[in-house]
C-alpha cells in the first residue's frame, strides 16, 4: 500500500479510458459530417478538417494521453515545477499581445509560431488545476485562513481572469473560476469563503458585461433572440431549429440541412448538428456518456487518500462537466452564446490535445484509487 495513494501498481480505470476514447472517436465521426460542406467550399476537400483534426489533434493528443498515463502523477507534486508551468502559461497568454499573436474574428487569443497556431488559454485547464491541487493540499491554512488562504486564492483566479478577459475570452473565465471554486470547496474551504468568492465573481462578470458592448449585446440577444433573428439572435435560433428538427431519432447521419447555415458548425455548434442528425435519443446518449466520465472521475477521487490526487480528479472532472454544460446550455438557449467548444467533439487541435492529456493524467491517478476495481 502506498503512503501517498489508495494503492500501488494498479491498472488505469477502464471506464474512464473507454469513455474518453468513445467520445474522441465520435468527435471524428461527427466532424466528418459537420465539416464536409465547409471543407469542400473553402478547400475543395470534404475531409480537410477531419484530416487536420486527426493529424494535429488526435495524434498529438494520444501522445499526450499516453505520456500522462505513464508518468506517476506524484511527479507533478512539486510546487516549483507547478508554479513554473503556471507562469509559463501566463507568459504565453501575454505573448498573444505581441506580434506573435493571431487575431481571428476580432479576438486575439491565438499564438502563431513556426506556422502553427494554438490557444494558450487551453493550457490553463491543466496548469491551473495542477497548481491549485498542490496549493490547496498544502495544509488547513488554505481552507481556514483569510490571509493565508482566501486572499491568495482570489489573487490567483483574479490574475487569470483578468488576462483572459483582456483577450475577449468570457467563457474560459467563467469555466476556470467555477472549476477553481469546485476544487476550493472540495478541499474543505469554509462555506462563507465560497459564498463570498461567488458574490465577488458575479459582480465582476456583471461589470465586465456592462462595460463591453459586444458582451452586453450577447446578453441581450440571449434574453430576446427573436428581436434580431438575422443578427445577434441568429446563432441560437438556428441552433434550436437544428436540434428541434431532429425529433426523436434524428434525420440521419450526414443528412443535416441546418449545418449549412449554422455559425461554427464544426466548433461550438456541433452539438446542434448532433441533435439534428441523431435526435433526442442521440443527444441523451451523448450527455449520458459525458456524465459517466465526469461522475467516474469524482467517484475515483473518493477512493484516494492523497489530497493532491483527489483534487486533480475533481479539477479535471469539473472542467469537462462545466464545459459540456456551458456548450449545451448555449446551443439550447439556456445560457448566452459563448463560443465554448464541446470537449472531445468540437474541431480544434489545441482543445483536443489538452483534454486527451488531461484524461491521461486522470487515468494515471486512477491507478491509485481504491474505487478502481
Amino acid at each position: 500500500m502506498s503512503k501517498r495513494g489508495g494503492k500501488k501498481g494498479g491498472k488505469p480505470d477502464s471506464i474512464l479510458i473507454i469513455s474518453v476514447f468513445i467520445l474522441a472517436l465520435f468527435g471524428l465521426i461527427m466532424l466528418a459530417s459537420a465539416s464536409s460542406g465547409l471543407g469542400q467550399e473553402k478547400f475543395g476537400d470534404s475531409y480537410y478538417y477531419l484530416k487536420r483534426q486527426a493529424l494535429y489533434g488526435l495524434l498529438i493528443g494520444l501522445i499526450g494521453f499516453f505520456i500522462g498515463l505513464k508518468i506517476n502523477y506524484h511527479a507533478y507534486k512539486n510546487r516549483y515545477l507547478s508554479l513554473a508551468l503556471l507562469l509559463g502559461t501566463i507568459f504565453l497568454l501575454l505573448a498573444v499581445f505581441t506580434p506573435l499573436g493571431l487575431e481571428i474574428k476580432g479576438a486575439t487569443r491565438w499564438l502563431e509560431i513556426g506556422g502553427f497556431s494554438f490557444l494558450p488559454a487551453e493550457l490553463l485547464k491543466i496548469t491551473l488545476v495542477i497548481y491549485l491541487a498542490i496549493w490547496l493540499s498544502a495544509g488547513k491554512e488554505r481552507q481556514e485562513s483569510i490571509r493565508g488562504g482566501l486572499v491568495p486564492f482570489l489573487v490567483i483566479i483574479g490574475l487569470v481572469a483578468g488576462l483572459l478577459s483582456a483577450q475577449r475570452s468570457t467563457s474560459p473565465v467563467v469555466i476556470l473560476i467555477m472549476v477553481s471554486l469546485a476544487m476550493y470547496f472540495m478541499s474543505g474551504a469554509k462555506l462563507r469563503y465560497i459564498a463570498g468568492t461567488i458574490a465577488v465573481g458575479a459582480v465582476a462578470v456583471a461589470l465586465l458585461v456592462a462595460v463591453t458592448p459586444y458582451r452586453a449585446q450577447r446578453f441581450l440577444s440571449y434574453l430576446h433572440p427573436e428581436q434580431d433573428p438575422q443578427g445577434s439572435g441568429f446563432h441560437v435560433l438556428q441552433s434550436k431549429m437544428a436540434i428541434g428538427s431532429g425529433g426523436m431519432f434524428g434525420v440521419g447521419y450526414g443528412q443535416s440541412q441546418v449545418k449549412e447555415f449554422l455559425p461554427e458548425p464544426i466548433g461550438d455548434s456541433i452539438f446542434a448538428v448532433i441533435g439534428e442528425e441523431f435526435g433526442f435519443v442521440g443527444v441523451i446518449a451523448l450527455i449520458a456518456l459525458f456524465a459517466i466520465l465526469v461522475l467516474r472521475m469524482f467517484m475515483l477521487s473518493r477512493g484516494l487518500r492523497d489530497q493532491f490526487g483527489k483534487l486533480l480528479l475533481i479539477g479535471f472532472g469539473s472542467i469537462i462537466g462545466i464545459q459540456v454544460f456551458v456548450n449545451i446550455g448555449a446551443m439550447t438557449g439556456l445560457l448566452p452564446i459563448t463560443g465554448t467548444p464541446l470537449p472531445f467533439i468540437s474541431y480544434g487541435s489545441t482543445t483536443l490535445i489538452v483534454f486527451l492529456t488531461m484524461a491521461g493524467i486522470a487515468a494515471n491517478v486512477s491507478t491509485y484509487s481504491k474505487q478502481n476495481s
